[in-house]
């Protein structure tokens, strides 16, 4: 697993800000699909293209676009939700499947309620959505089924993590033989015992949509 977290002044300015209480449920939704703008910028570095030609006024231009089968964008409903207006921002011509995963907050491990999804995703990039990274149950489980339907690259794009998500995504990944990447805005502290990311911003869903879980 390659792990790249955004060292910039820009993605820690909004990061600071998205962590305030004080923020507003829109201003927070805003902050997130500017976020996730700059993190895509990163994280489609290896996306895949093929040999383009056009017209310009002038002369002919040998350049790329983007390969098909097209990339598959994946956000883990429901927070990551909030992060595909900025994905789709930067990636217009994207596929989009949904895949809704909730942790059982006693085990702490996650379970799919709901996907939709190509049944056959041999040779696709995929793509997945995930604001926090905190038990890492979710996210590598997002990514086993992925990889199940055929999915051949894997790029997780993440708000925040803690080392120990970190840790256990990595196990959950490394014997899929699969290229898996995770780009993150930050890492933080720790887990608290109830398994949510100190310092963290909070449950990001309900930060997002204003409702309880």
């Amino acid at each position: 697993m390659e792990l790249i977290v955004l060292d910039h002044p820009l993605v820690t300015h909004k990061l600071t800000h998205l962590r305030d209480r004080e923020t507003d449920s829109p201003t927070f939704r805003a902050l997130v699909e500017e976020l996730v703008t700059l993190l895509a910028y990163e994280a489609t570095r290896e996306v895949r293209v093929e040999p383009s030609t056009v017209q310009t006024p002038v002369a002919p231009y040998h350049g790329v676009q983007i390969s098909k089968p097209r990339p598959l964008v994946v956000p883990i409903l429901r927070a990551g939700l909030g992060m595909l207006e900025g994905m789709t921002r930067l990636m217009p011509n994207a596929e989009v499947g949904f895949v809704g995963m909730v942790r059982d907050e006693e085990t702490l491990e996650p379970f799919t309620y709901a996907e939709r999804l190509p049944k056959d995703l041999s040779g696709r990039q995929c793509y997945v959505l995930d604001p926090m990274l905190a038990t890492g149950g979710s996210l590598g489980g997002c990514v086993n089924f992925l990889v199940d339907r055929g999915a051949d690259h894997i790029t997780c794009i993440c708000l925040l993590a803690a080392p120990e998500g970190i840790e256990k995504f990595r196990r959950l990944v490394e014997d899929l033989k699969v290229p898996c990447t995770l780009v993150l805005a930050a890492v933080d502290e720790k887990l608290n015992e109830n398994g949510y990311i100190v310092p963290g911003l909070g449950d990001a869903g309900d930060r997002l949509y204003g409702l309880a879980e």
